[in-house]
């Protein structure tokens, strides 16, 4: 290699280095601001999520510039986890958006320095309207915190730019109180994971959040014969519904047994059209709830090796079915 070569290999290493130890320095100092705020935490804390809980309409969340992006994204966090919210930008809301804020809102001002003049009409009209201001800023003395209801006030920390100009600590900051707000209203109201895929029907997150009930076959396409039927019964059955067993269920309409294909073969012979299904059924066959995740359900036939499961209610009464292609079709795998 020549000696060109070497010197270019060497110096692409050192930007290299260079470049891990500026995200080393930079991730530590936003944990170090993450830590202080989490420390700083008291009471104004739970005045917000108070304010926030009362409020009968919408969060409604403002911030300029980089708190401005934040603001969006902590207004689409209590959104997708049930407290209605939506983002106001404060120039706009100084031509008209002001009619977005009702009466009923409440509102989530965003400024690190908390002397935003573009705030001032947001601001003007919260007081005038009597709508409950909740401040997030570093400025304890800013002209937002005086005006707001309750300030949750951010801690002196270091930005992580080495000019101490790009918002990037504070900005982090926000985002976790942001977090923390939406979660804590989340678990005070009791939000399920049934609620969350209400507001999450899409993608990989709303197919994991799917219930049984949700690709399940009905009631009514359930292969199921009673243990004294003939295995001519039972086969006829199988071969109708198609899904390569059958179910067999007591008088009290309890599932009670099952036969599959492998035990059709196992029991192959002159004498199986002439056995009961009991004689032949396996007991206690796997089932599961109609309520339960539909993820859960490819679990258990992951665990045991099978290819579907009866979906049963509380008496343990067949109520659906689901197979395993029933979780492919849908995404769960």
């Amino acid at each position: 290699m020549s000696d060109f070569l070497v010197a270019e290999k060497r110096a692409r290493e050192a930007a290299g280095s260079a470049d891990l130890a500026v995200a080393r320095r930079v991730i530590r100092a936003e944990i170090s601001g993450l830590e202080s705020l989490a420390e700083a935490l008291d009471g104004a804390f739970e005045a917000a999520v108070d304010t926030c809980a009362a409020a009968r309409g919408r969060i409604v969340v403002a911030g300029l510039g980089k708190s401005g992006h934040i603001g969006r994204k902590i207004a689409a966090t209590l959104a997708s986890t049930g407290t209605p919210a939506q983002f106001v930008h404060p120039v706009e809301a100084s031509h008209g958006d002001l009619g977005m804020i009702g009466s009923e809102d409440a509102v989530l001002a965003l400024s690190n320095s908390g002397e935003t003049a573009e705030f001032a009409d947001i601001v003007a009209y919260s007081r005038r309207c009597n709508i409950p201001l909740i401040a997030i800023t570093g400025g304890a003395r800013s002209t937002l915190a005086a005006a707001a209801d309750v300030v949750l006030l951010l801690p002196a920390a270091a930005e992580a730019c080495p000019m101490g100009l790009a918002p990037t600590t504070s900005t982090t900051m926000m985002a976790a109180l942001g977090d923390a707000l939406a979660l804590a209203l989340l678990e005070r109201k009791g939000f399920s994971s049934a609620d969350f895929r209400l507001y999450h029907p899409g993608g990989r997150l709303g197919r994991r959040l799917l219930r049984v009930r949700d690709i399940m076959h009905p009631e009514d396409e359930v292969p199921l014969v009673p243990p004294d039927a003939p295995m001519s019964e039972a086969i006829l059955v199988m071969t109708a519904k198609s899904f390569g067993c059958v179910g067999v269920c007591a008088t009290d309409g309890r599932i009670v047994g099952v036969i599959t294909d492998g035990d059709l073969r196992r029991h192959m012979g002159d004498s199986l059209l002439r056995q009961t299904v009991g004689a032949v059924m396996h007991r206690n066959p796997k089932t599961i709830a109609a309520t339960a995740l539909a993820a859960d359900a490819l679990g258990v036939m992951n665990r045991f090796a099978i290819t579907s499961l009866f979906v049963v209610d509380e008496g343990a009464r067949p109520v659906g079915f689901v197979h395993l292609h029933d979780c492919l079709r849908a995404g769960i795998a």
